[in-house]
């Protein structure tokens, strides 16, 4: 049973960068696929970036290419986020999961775990 503690949310300006950090006993084990994700004010949940097991592979939101970064070391996995603007704002949630199929990384069913969400809030 893992734990997920997500931390590093925050306040920014639009522009202003944020690093958010997601640890727990195991979870950088390639056994687990990362997924990232977040739900804006009266939106549903999206996928925003995912990683594989072995981390060969990423995903990311068109919404967010070329701005967020999905990592992972021997102590966390992160999501880097660059460039940031008010459409970013919401309740990031990381995710892990043996998912099979990469393909379907953002699809919230194939997460066994999750945390307890961080705030982002990007305004100027």
């Amino acid at each position: 049973q893992l734990q997920l503690v997500e931390s590093g949310g925050g306040l920014v300006q639009p522009g202003g960068s944020l690093r958010l950090s997601c640890t727990a006993s195991g979870i950088t084990s390639d056994r687990y696929t990362i997924g990232w994700f977040r739900q804006a004010p009266g939106k549903e949940r999206e996928g925003v970036s995912c990683l594989s097991n072995k981390g060969g592979n990423t995903y990311y939101a068109n919404s967010v290419k070329g701005r967020f970064t999905i990592s992972r070391d021997n102590a966390a996995v992160y999501l880097q986020m660059n460039n940031l603007q008010p459409e970013d704002t919401g309740v990031y949630y990381c995710a892990v999961g043996i998912v099979v199929y990469f393909n379907l990384c953002v699809a919230e069913g194939v997460y066994s775990y999750w945390g307890q969400g961080t705030q982002v809030a990007v305004s100027s």
